[in-house]
């Protein structure tokens, strides 16, 4: 597997994971990764595929968008929907 680096790629990945109340390692058995891929995408230190985002978004009740879209995230934090 090829893996992507995008060094201080901003996403809310762990926000969105501590908010559903669940560890590295339990996000990452539930999408059928390593804990150090979840750490990684975290970081912004690895793109993860289509299917793993998407696998993403299920397990923490949300969109991809939501997740990796950074102006979607300055919204959110902005309070403006959507």
């Amino acid at each position: 597997m090829v893996r992507s680096r995008v060094v201080g790629r901003s996403n809310t990945v762990r926000r969105a994971r501590q908010a559903a109340d669940l560890t590295q390692a339990e996000l990452a058995v539930a999408a059928g990764v390593s804990r150090q891929t979840i750490v990684a995408v975290e970081a912004g230190n690895y793109a993860p595929s289509v299917y793993l985002a998407l696998s993403l978004a299920a397990h923490l009740a949300t969109t991809v968008e939501a997740l990796f879209d950074p102006e979607h995230a300055t919204r959110i934090d902005q309070g403006v929907p959507g």
